[in-house]
């Protein structure tokens, strides 16, 4: 019988719990987490394959080269910490090697040397027609400054940055076939909120956090099970261009999705968006019991919302 992705991730924690961990935090955030002392390292890997995350016909090779980058720096950003290293793994047909590899490269370093990441590590080997990249990202932050997954409240505001939809819309433009719109051009370069995780690291009023790469319908859920809460989400205020279906089940937004301290929620979004020019908006509220909760005008509405899923 088929099991769904997150299904098959919960049995590989659930298996590999019971090992030594040897100071690393197990499987359920954006990173692991290891204590320096009173600093952390912070790590975490994800991988981009052809005609699953991006079409080769459709991107040059340095938008996916950035796009490599910014995809995992993202999960660093949304633990609150500031990345620092990579490791890059490529497995390349015959049809990558060469031109397009060494493009992909210059579309890499470029990204690293605008956010100065450095790169440690990594491999290369031949695939049989499609390329695979996979990036190990590593950041650093004060051990007080990491954000987790379980550390929702009930009563907290959930809120998100910036504006979402942007990425899934961009999507579905290119596949019928228009690359020069402006969400065309933001799917395929990705996105990295890396000085706004940084700066909601040190805010304590900020609880849980993560980035949202497979749509709020599927990442709130994370949020609400590991914090044991429900949640209650306003679509009207939702902050979009585009059909609130995008904004709700498209992936690859990169937006931060966080829980304030209904106390200090405006003073965050006040101070953040004079800090990182970002905007900062409530879209609803964490609860103590009742599942996810989607809202129209303060009314529940049966809409059926699920976020993306690889399998």
């Amino acid at each position: 019988m088929k099991r769904s992705e997150f299904a098959f991730i919960g049995d590989i924690a659930s298996m590999f719990g019971s090992l030594p961990h040897h100071g690393f935090e197990p499987i359920g955030d954006d990173c692991t987490v290891i204590s320096m002392g009173t600093d952390a390292l912070v790590m975490t890997t994800d991988m981009l394959v052809e005609d699953v995350h991006f079409l080769r016909a459709a991107s040059t090779a340095e938008e996916v080269g950035t796009k490599s980058l910014l995809v995992n720096i993202s999960d660093v950003a949304a633990m609150g910490a500031t990345p620092i290293a990579t490791l890059l793994s490529l497995s390349l047909p015959e049809s990558a090697q060469g031109e397009w590899s060494e493009a992909f490269m210059r579309g890499y370093h470029a990204a690293c040397h605008e956010y100065g990441i450095a790169l440690v590590g990594g491999d290369t080997t031949a695939s049989r027609d499609r390329i695979t990249i996979n990036v190990v990202a590593i950041g650093r932050a004060p051990m007080a400054n990491i954000k987790r997954r379980s550390a929702a409240k009930v009563g907290d505001i959930i809120a998100v940055t910036g504006r979402l939809g942007v990425s899934s819309k961009g999507l579905v433009d290119i596949m019928f076939g228009d690359l020069t719109t402006e969400a065309a051009k933001i799917h395929r370069r990705g996105n990295a909120r890396v000085a706004e995780g940084a700066w909601l690291g040190t805010q304590s009023a900020v609880h849980a956090m993560m980035d949202i790469s497979d749509g709020i319908a599927s990442d709130i859920r994370h949020i609400m099970e590991l914090s044991d809460v429900g949640a209650d989400i306003e679509l009207s205020a939702i902050p979009t261009d585009y059909d609130i279906r995008y904004a709700t089940t498209g992936g690859e937004d990169y937006e931060l999705l966080l829980t304030v301290d209904p106390a200090n929620f405006d003073a965050i979004a006040t101070a953040l968006k004079a800090s990182t020019g970002t905007t900062l908006t409530a879209i609803g509220r964490i609860t103590a019991t009742g599942g996810l909760r989607w809202l129209q005008d303060g009314t529940p509405t049966d809409l059926d919302l699920n976020g993306f899923t690889h399998f």
